[in-house]
């Protein structure tokens, strides 16, 4: 196959950041997807309505002229989020969600949740009102080894909160184990996952391919090889409870390679060819465009896309650094891609 038409997908977990970064870095996910699902973790967090809306026209203002891009805001849950936030949320018609945190787990999680039980008021008025709650899914617990804190969240946190909750639409976001994978799996329809391309195409060893990998590393990090291979099972079954969610995450080369560098990777210039190749290798370029462009739509209950985009079989060098003013660092930069968005 030397070309591909898909409908054109969305991206379903984004991190846009704000100010002159979000100037550099919109327009290449606006480029690659018709939609997306803006994270609410900027510094101030994004909490309430208001503050998305604004923080939406913002994001707008950012794109080309002639952009048709649409971006859905997530609000940051906090332990003092009031219950009239959550009627307020269901109905804005430009917010799809409420974004859990665990506290420390993540790039600007400081405000997030430190015990579950406070948010079961807010957690009751989403199950009641119809509104998904996007969740991090990691344990902090210092205590518990970093490969772990999935498996353990599903298990102390998740599996209790389903059950108390029969009803709550969520998203598991980022799915990195068989665990979660499995989680999703047996869940009912009212839960469903999110798949990044890093997790799709790395396991753990690409952290350390030649020495130390600062722009693979991401939270959740990346896993062992059998847990890579269950994601990509997932992704390519034509499950409808998975799909596409970058979390590119966008931070300054500085920032990442440091003595204590930050946790995203810069996929958005490329996502889609990443995600192609990760269905190639699996040989089932057939399913991508559900995964991509259907499943999740169907999930928050939007209309699918009209327009489509082309791959090219075209293989093409990954700028060593994306844009002029932030020197920002793409995913697999310096290396050859196989498939290349057109034109």
């Amino acid at each position: 196959m030397q070309r591909l038409t898909l409908t054109r997908p969305d991206d379903w977990h984004l991190h846009l950041r704000d100010g002159e970064l979000l100037r550099q870095v919109a327009p290449a996910s606006a480029r690659q997807f018709a939609r997306a699902l803006v994270m609410p973790n900027l510094s101030p967090p994004v909490t309430t309505v208001d503050q998305a809306l604004a923080y939406r026209r913002r994001i707008l203002d950012a794109l080309p002229a002639d952009s048709d891009f649409i971006p859905f805001l997530s609000l940051y849950l906090t332990e003092s989020t009031p219950v009239s936030e959550v009627t307020r949320a269901a109905a804005c018609p430009h917010v799809l969600g409420f974004k859990l945190y665990p506290a420390g787990a993540t790039t600007h999680s400081e405000a997030g949740v430190r015990t579950l039980e406070r948010i079961y008021p807010v957690i009751e008025a989403m199950e009641r009102h119809g509104v998904v709650l996007q969740i991090h899914g990691e344990v902090t617990d210092p205590e518990i080894d970093i490969f772990d804190r999935e498996k353990v969240f599903i298990e102390r946190e998740l599996i209790p909160l389903c059950r108390r909750f029969p009803a709550l639409r969520l998203v598991l976001e980022h799915v990195t184990t068989r665990d979660g994978v499995q989680f999703v799996r047996e869940a009912p329809a009212t839960v469903a996952g999110t798949l990044t391309p890093q997790h799709l195409l790395y396991n753990r060893n690409a952290l350390f391919a030649g020495g130390i990998r600062p722009h693979y590393y991401c939270l959740p990090v990346l896993k062992r090889e059998t847990h890579r291979q269950a994601l990509l099972q997932a992704a390519t079954s034509g499950s409808p409870k998975f799909f596409l969610g970058t979390d590119s995450a966008p931070h300054p080369r500085a920032a990442k390679e440091s003595a204590c560098g930050c946790a995203g990777c810069f996929s958005a210039p490329l996502a889609l060819e990443l995600y192609a190749e990760a269905f190639e290798r699996a040989d089932a370029l057939d399913r991508l465009e559900a995964f991509a462009s259907f499943h999740g739509a169907d999930f928050y209950g939007l209309p699918r896309n009209r327009d489509t985009v082309t791959l090219e079989r075209a293989p093409w060098r990954v700028p060593e650094t994306f844009g002029a003013e932030f020197d920002l660092v793409p995913l697999r930069a310096g290396e050859t891609v196989t498939w290349r968005l057109h034109p």
